[in-house]
């Protein structure tokens, strides 16, 4: 297995314990950080729908939580025939972990469907490095 295919593992072995009863739109997203560890999450919904968390940050609070700092890549996992990119706010949160050139890679049940990196997804990104020292 290579590291991608372990990658995508994670987030799809994790997708399972999404909790999605109102959408029923299941996603789950694994990191490798920068140390090679892998960290990952599921979306959680809630009946009050602004309160719901995505898988992305779910990944990022898992990895945070480790202790890890900076993103290497990540995989994202769910159903349908349309690419799952991440939200704009997931988005703004993967910027604060990871550099423009950071791959992200859009998975379906079948497996890989494109890469990306987080500059595509998020050009002219305000992240850390527009903030004075």
């Amino acid at each position: 297995m290579t590291g991608l295919d372990e990658l995508i593992e994670a987030a799809a072995r994790v997708r399972a314990n999404a909790y999605a009863p109102y959408s029923r739109f299941a996603v789950g997203a694994a990191i490798r950080a920068e140390d090679g560890t892998l960290h990952a999450g599921a979306n959680v919904e809630n009946a009050a729908y602004p309160q719901s968390q995505c898988a992305e940050a779910s990944a990022i609070g898992a990895m945070v939580a480790a202790g890890r700092r900076r993103i290497a890549e990540i995989a994202i996992v769910a159903d349908g025939p349309a690419l799952c990119a991440p939200c704009g706010g997931c988005r703004q949160r993967i910027r604060e972990f990871a550099a423009p050139e950071v791959p992200i890679h859009l998975c379906g049940p079948d497996g890989l469907r494109r890469t990306l990196t987080l500059g595509e997804l998020l050009p002219f990104a305000f992240g850390p490095d527009n903030l004075p020292p």
